[in-house]
């Protein structure tokens, strides 16, 4: 006969089913939790903070951008290497 603990669980069921409400940690919670902690000496935890220091978007700006573009006076092959190599000084200063 298989033993039952004082709450009449029997044999070894599952422990984090303990509180009622609380989900199991899974594999993605507890890396996201080993980045937060390592922000500052991992690569991928930098390029997160500054990510998270980035403006917000200029609604008026991306609207004005797609209208030239649609309309051909918009450059776009240049501007985004203009764009990559700023983004490269930044990651890499």
């Amino acid at each position: 006969m298989p033993k039952s603990d004082f709450e009449g669980r029997v044999g070894d069921e599952d422990r984090q089913s303990d509180f009622v409400g609380e989900a199991p940690v899974g594999e993605d919670d507890l890396l996201m939790e080993q980045i937060l902690e390592n922000i500052n000496t991992t690569p991928i935890g930098q390029v997160l903070k500054k990510i998270a220091c980035l403006p917000e978007v200029r609604r008026n700006k991306v609207l004005d951008v797609r209208r030239r573009i649609n309309k051909g006076e918009y450059n776009l092959n240049e501007r985004l290497n203009i764009a990559l190599d700023r983004v490269l000084e930044d990651l890499t200063a």
